[in-house]
């Protein structure tokens, strides 16, 4: 098998439970996992370093400057970026690493890194999505209406996607959504040095 780690994208609806599925896959699986920078503010009980490196506007600006992200997206009045170095040294290590960042960021990741494994999860409908926001309990009706709104707009992105998962049942979703990366990694093309030295060995 081939020994760089692979990427993964995972997205989804702002709501619709791709952090929790992330953290599945990360504790199950032992899948790397891509902290994210941003410029918001810490939610109650996350913690820099952990959930997302909390950045000033003008520290994250820098890194920009510097090329220090793969990606880097302004969403809902804030900015979100992949720190590069992490993720390039996890892949050289063989590790298999996951991103989980919006849309738009997604589609720069796969034009850097054409084989990296895009998936999109989902809620199975809207009233499901609205349903989960308002359970959160942390966020304002204008916060709502705003993600609402920003999901309709990444749904017209949904069949850029290679992969789509609901979200119906968490662990169910976790395990499909490894299934998918399992699956991608066996995959003929992803295997092509370990066909030709396998050929190579039995013709010996």
């Amino acid at each position: 098998m081939e020994g760089k780690g692979k990427l993964i994208v995972i997205s989804g609806f702002s709501g619709a439970g791709k952090g929790t599925v992330v953290k599945g896959l990360v504790e199950k699986y032992g899948y790397s996992l891509s902290v994210s920078a941003t410029t918001r503010q810490p939610r109650p009980g996350e913690v820099d370093g952990r959930e997302y490196y909390f950045k000033s506007v003008a520290d994250f600006k820098n890194l920009i400057d510097y090329n220090g992200f793969i990606e880097w997206a302004q969403y809902v009045d804030n900015y979100y970026g992949t720190p590069r170095k992490f993720v390039e040294d996890e892949l050289d290590a063989g590790r298999d690493v996951i991103l989980e960042i919006e849309v738009q960021g997604a589609m720069n990741v796969k034009s850097q890194y054409p084989d990296a494994i895009l998936i999109f999860i989902t809620t199975p409908d809207r009233n499901t999505l609205e349903e989960r926001l308002r359970g959160r309990g942390s966020e304002d009706d204008q916060t709502i209406a705003k993600r609402l709104k920003r999901a309709a707009e990444e749904s017209e992105s949904i069949d850029s996607y290679e992969y789509i998962v609901v979200n119906d049942d968490i662990n169910t979703c976790i395990d499909m959504v490894n299934s998918v990366i399992l699956s991608r990694k066996c995959a003929k093309e992803n295997n092509l040095s370990f066909i030709a030295a396998l050929k190579e060995d039995f013709r010996r």
